[in-house]
C-alpha cells in the first residue's frame, strides 16, 4: 500500500511526541533535571505514569501510521475532533483565542488532511 507524504510527516510528528513524552516521564521519575533557571529534579509517580502512557500511545500511533492501518486514521480523526471540542469549551468558558489558537489550527489542519479522498483511500476508508 502506498503511503501519502503527509501520512509520513504525521508519523514523524507522532514519533516526536512519543519522544517528548518519554523525556517528560524520565523527568518526573527524577532521572533528568528540568531545564531553565532552576536546575531541579522532582519525583511524581502519577505524572510519570501518565507521561509514560502518552509516550506508549504516540509510539503505537506512529507504528500504525507507518503501516497505514485504518485504526490510526480513526484515532487521528477522533483525537482531532476531541481536541477541537476542548478548545471550543475553553473559548465558551471565558478563555481567549490566544489560549487555543495553535491547538485549533493544528487539529483543524490534521482533520482536513485526513479527510481528503486520497488519504482516506490510502487507509481503505472510501
Amino acid at each position: 500500500m502506498e503511503r501519502p507524504i503527509g501520512v509520513t510527516i504525521l508519523t514523524f510528528v507522532a514519533v516526536l511526541l512519543a519522544f517528548i513524552n518519554g523525556i517528560a516521564m524520565l523527568r518526573f521519575l527524577g532521572f533528568l533535571p528540568f531545564l531553565g533557571s532552576l536546575d531541579i529534579r522532582t519525583f511524581n509517580l502519577w505524572y510519570a505514569l501518565l507521561y509514560g502512557l502518552l509516550a506508549y500511545i504516540w509510539a503505537w500511533v506512529a507504528q500504525m501510521l507507518w503501516q497505514v492501518d485504518p485504526q490510526a486514521w480513526l484515532f487521528l480523526a477522533v483525537i482531532s475532533v476531541f481536541n477541537l471540542c476542548l478548545a471550543f469549551v475553553v473559548l465558551v468558558t471565558g478563555g481567549s483565542w490566544y489560549d487555543v489558537n495553535l491547538s485549533v489550527i493544528v487539529n483543524a489542519l490534521v482533520l482536513i488532511y485526513i479527510m481528503l479522498p486520497g488519504v482516506r483511500g490510502a487507509f481503505g476508508r472510501d
